[in-house]
């Protein structure tokens, strides 16, 4: 292909990729134009949505009710406000977007969105003052009806609570005249409700209106909870208080200290608090009231609960009194008999000092409890105390000294021991005595031909050890300690030689039967024959285990269930 081909191609190539920038410039700038007449668009119909009909609609309502100079006046403010909206402002609003058309056309992107964003915030500015203005010329043009439907929804609520008063009447008695008033109150504002509609004061409305709900409100509360105040603070709470007084005087004859439940103070402070309740209903305000006469009649019913805990507390101390000093008394004399005979027992079992101080510790305690105790017993002849405090002092003292009875009861168990383990001793020596023997004469009783090595060494560590045994058992003092070390010792020993007698006898008398089991089978088989000679020979040398496997090695050559013969026979052995 020749250069001018190339340069053919390259300007082809060119012209293709500047026909398509020019394309997207176009497209771009369409796509734009678009998108800022639908904003132009939007803006210039928010704007003239912000004046629409209804706020000269409702100032001509207004202007039909004009009666008097100060709705008259209140009229002309809005007419104002609205001419300044209608005059000022919107045109001011068509000026911004005539301005923000020309920037569309020639202006930057960056100044466009500025415009755009301020004339945004311009119309936002402008239709908050005119639904502003709209919603305070409503409050007149339909304060009306909306007012009489709220005064006629007052009316029916009213008319139930004065026929719930009137029905019962002497429940309210404490709070009549108060109440009459408020309803010549209610029907006063009722009145003036009417002559201000009638004279278009609507600026008074609004507050006749909040005065009757406000009143009628709290009048339905008195209506509700006057009687339960009545009758709490008239009659519940003080029938309460009598009795209470009543029982609280007898208890205090009776021997009780309840100094603690300062009952007379509180009972002042109630009846202060009851005073103040009452002082507040007669101007018909009930905050709080029932909740603090339920607190006060929740205080005297807990005070029931007190008195028998107080009852219950001194029927239990006086009877774990008693008991407390006999087991202290009889603590006391075991240790006394304990101390005497210490040294003693030091001595019989090699105790030291150490071993034994749990004696003089358990004696400390133990007084210390007792001397405790008596300033318990002194706090109850003074009547010093409440019984519920006394009976936790002596539930505590007793938690102590129990404490100590079983450390007392541990020690008596330990040092009874020692004496038994010495008793316990003497009898495992003839025990073990009778085993040594029982041993000796099985071995003897079965005349083997030799008695293995092993039978003579262990019989000499367990005669050996029988008399380390004695020797310990002779001593004085006894340790008791290595007493149970030896008596373990020379039992255990006792106990192999038992059983390697018994081992050796069950063994030797296997290896002979089978021995003699095996000769019927001598004239069949040479080989045989020569095995139980050999193992006869190992039996006459004391090698019974030996003669035993080398019988049943040469009897399995004729007899192949022989090992299971054997352990049979050796099983009920």
């Amino acid at each position: 292909m020749s250069d001018a081909t190339f340069k053919i191609l390259g300007y082809v190539y060119a012209g293709v990729v500047c026909t398509l920038i020019i394309l997207v410039l176009i497209l771009l700038r369409k796509h734009n134009k678009k998108k800022y007449q639908e904003i132009l668009a939007r803006l210039e119909k928010d704007k003239n949505l912000i004046l629409s009909g209804a706020i000269q609609i409702e100032l001509n309502k207004v202007g039909a009710l004009i009666n008097n100079k100060a709705l008259e006046k209140q009229y002309k403010l809005w007419q104002n406000r609205y001419e300044i909206i209608k005059e000022e402002d919107i045109p001011k609003l068509n000026d911004a977007l005539i301005e923000l058309e020309e920037l569309f056309k020639k202006g930057s992107f960056k100044a466009r969105n500025k415009a755009i964003a301020n004339l945004e915030l311009n119309i936002y500015y402008v239709k908050t003052k005119s639904d502003y203005l709209l919603s305070e010329i409503k409050e007149i043009s339909l304060s009306e009806s909306k007012n009489r439907e709220i005064v006629t929804k007052l009316k029916t609520d009213y008319r139930e609570i004065y026929l719930k008063y009137q029905k019962n009447q002497e429940e309210y008695e404490s709070v009549k005249i108060p109440l009459e008033l408020q309803f010549e109150n209610i029907d006063k504002l009722f009145a003036a409700f009417e002559q201000a509609m009638e004279n278009n004061a609507y600026s008074e409305v609004g507050k006749i209106v909040k005065a009757l709900d406000d009143t009628i409100g709290n009048l339905t509360v008195v209506i509700e909870e006057a009687p339960t105040i009545i009758i709490m603070g008239k009659k519940l709470i003080p029938v309460k208080i009598s009795d209470i007084r009543n029982i609280y005087s007898k208890m205090i004859k009776d021997g009780y200290n309840l100094d603690y439940l300062n009952i007379d103070y509180n009972i002042a402070e109630s009846e202060k608090k009851i005073a103040d309740v009452f002082d507040r209903l007669n101007v018909l305000n009930l905050t709080d009231s029932i909740f603090e006469l339920k607190t006060i009649l929740s205080y005297f019913e807990s005070l029931y609960n007190d008195f028998d805990n107080e009852k219950t507390s001194k029927k239990t101390f006086e009877e774990n009194m008693r008991k407390l000093a006999i087991k202290c008394k009889r603590m006391l004399e075991i240790i006394s008999k304990l101390s005497s005979k210490i040294e003693d027992i030091k001595y019989s079992y090699d105790l030291t000092n150490e071993e034994v101080k749990i004696i003089d510790e358990l004696n400390i305690s133990i007084k210390a409890i007792q001397n405790d105790y008596e300033v318990v017993i002194e706090n109850y002849r003074n009547k010093s105390f409440a019984f519920s405090r006394l009976n936790k002092e002596l539930e505590y003292l007793n938690l102590r000294l129990a404490k100590n009875e079983d450390k007392l009861e541990l020690t008596l168990k330990s040092l009874g021991s020692l004496k038994e383990d010495e008793v316990r001793a003497h009898e495992q020596l003839d025990e073990i005595d009778q085993i040594l023997k029982s041993a000796k004469d099985k071995i003897i009783s079965y005349k083997l031909p030799i008695i293995p090595e092993e039978y003579y060494t262990q019989l000499s560590e367990a005669s050996e050890a029988i008399m380390v045994m004695l020797e310990e058992l002779n001593k004085k003092p006894i340790s008791i300690r290595i007493l149970n070390t030896r008596v373990d010792t020379a039992r255990d020993l006792a106990l192999k030689l038992y059983k390697t007698t018994n081992e050796t006898i069950k063994t030797a008398s296997l290896a002979e039967n089978t021995i003699i089991y095996g000769n019927r089978y001598k004239p069949l088989n040479s080989t045989l024959n020569s095995g139980l000679k050999q193992a006869e020979k190992k039996f006459f040398k004391g090698n019974y285990k030996e003669s035993l496997e080398q019988a049943i090695s040469a009897i399995s050559l004729v007899d192949a269930d022989i090992h299971q013969k054997l352990m049979i026979a050796y099983q009920k052995q």
